[in-house]
C-alpha cells in the first residue's frame, strides 16, 4: 500500500527543503505526496464574521496565486527529482493551516505530515512557521516530521536518532512504527535517552524499557541516562555531544511531551531548531 504523506507549503525555501527531505527519505518507496497550500486574505481569517466569497476579486486572486504556486512547485520538483515511485496531488484551500491539515489527514488517510518551521511571512498565506508548534500540539492522529531550515538531506548526513523518554508510558508498537521505519531507511541507530534520571526507575518503567528493546529488535539501539539537568538543555547537550541528527518525541496529551513543550524547546522549534524533530502520536 502506498504511503500517503502530507506536505504543507507556503512556497518558502524552508517548505521546499521539507519537501525535498521527504522525497529523498522515501525515494525507494511508493508514495503519494499531498502538497497543501492553505491561504487566507489579509484582514480576514476563517473565524471572521465577514469572509470573502468565491467570485469576489480578492478571493479569486488569492486562489489563483495559491494554485499557480502549487503548479510551479510541482514543475520544479519534477525537474530536479523525478521519481516514478512518487505521485503528487495538489490541494489549494481557503483555510487556516491547522484546520486544513486536520481535515486532510482524515479525508486522505495521511500516514505522515512533513513540514518546515519558517515561512515567508506573506500575509496572504498562513504563517507556517508560527503554526509549527500549534500543529504539533493539536494534531493528534498522525506523526509529524518537522524539518528546520538548515537541515541537511537525509542522504548527506550520517543519521543517528535520539528518542527522548522517561519510560513512564506503555508504548503500542504502532505508535513507534514511523520511528522504526525512518531508522531502517536511514540505517540509523536509535539512542533512547532517559532525561529523568535522578531517581531509580520503577518496575513499571523497567517493563516499558524492555518493551522498547522488543520493538527495536533488528535496529542498533542503546539506552542512555542524564542526571541533574532539565529536559530541554539535556536533550540538546546530548545530541550536540554525539552529533545526532534527528530527535524523536512522543506526544501524550498529559505527560512528558506537554511538560517538555512548555520549556525553551518551543522557542527553539519555532525559531531556529538545529535538527529534524519527529513527533509520534498516542493511539487510543
Amino acid at each position: 500500500m502506498k504511503k500517503r504523506i502530507l506536505i504543507p507549503t507556503d512556497f518558502s525555501k524552508n517548505a521546499w527543503n521539507a519537501l525535498n527531505y521527504a522525497t529523498t527519505l522515501y525515494k525507494d518507496e511508493e508514495c503519494t505526496f499531498f502538497l497543501l497550500n492553505a491561504y487566507q486574505l489579509y484582514h480576514f481569517t476563517t473565524d471572521s464574521i465577514i469572509t470573502p466569497e468565491p467570485g469576489e476579486k480578492s478571493f479569486e486572486e488569492a486562489k489563483a496565486t495559491s494554485e499557480k504556486g502549487l503548479e510551479d512547485l510541482l514543475d520544479g520538483l519534477q525537474s530536479t527529482a523525478d521519481n516514478s515511485r512518487h505521485t503528487f496531488e495538489m490541494i489549494s484551500v481557503y483555510n487556516n493551516v491547522l484546520n486544513a491539515v486536520k481535515e486532510i489527514i482524515k479525508s486522505k488517510e495521511i500516514n505522515l505530515v512533513v513540514m518546515g518551521t519558517k515561512g515567508e511571512g506573506n500575509p496572504m498565506n498562513a504563517l507556517y512557521g508560527s503554526n509549527a508548534v500549534t500543529i504539533i500540539e493539536n494534531v493528534k492522529k498522525c506523526p509529524i516530521l518537522v524539518i528546520p531550515e538548515i537541515s541537511k538531506s537525509p542522504e548527506v548526513a550520517k543519521a543517528e536518532i535520539v528518542f527522548a523518554t522517561n519510560f513512564k508510558y506503555y508504548y503500542k508498537r504502532r505508535e513507534l512504527a514511523t520511528l522504526v521505519d525512518i531508522a531502517s531507511k536511514l540505517n540509523a541507530p536509535i539512542r533512547i535517552l532517559n532525561i529523568n534520571g535522578d531517581r531509580k526507575i520503577t518496575d513499571e518503567q523497567e517493563g516499558n524499557k524492555e518493551l522498547l528493546t522488543e520493538y527495536f529488535e533488528g535496529i542498533d539501539h542503546s539506552f542512555h541516562t542524564l542526571t541533574n539537568i532539565s529536559v530541554a538543555p539535556g536533550i540538546h547537550a546530548f545530541m550536540e555531544s554525539r552529533s545526532s541528527t534527528i530527535l524523536a518525541l512522543y506526544n501524550r496529551k498529559h505527560g512528558f511531551f506537554s511538560a517538555l513543550f512548555t520549556s525553551s524547546l518551543v522557542k527553539e522549534l519555532s525559531e531556529s531548531p538545529q535538527f529534524p524533530i519527529l513527533v509520534l502520536q498516542e493511539h487510543h
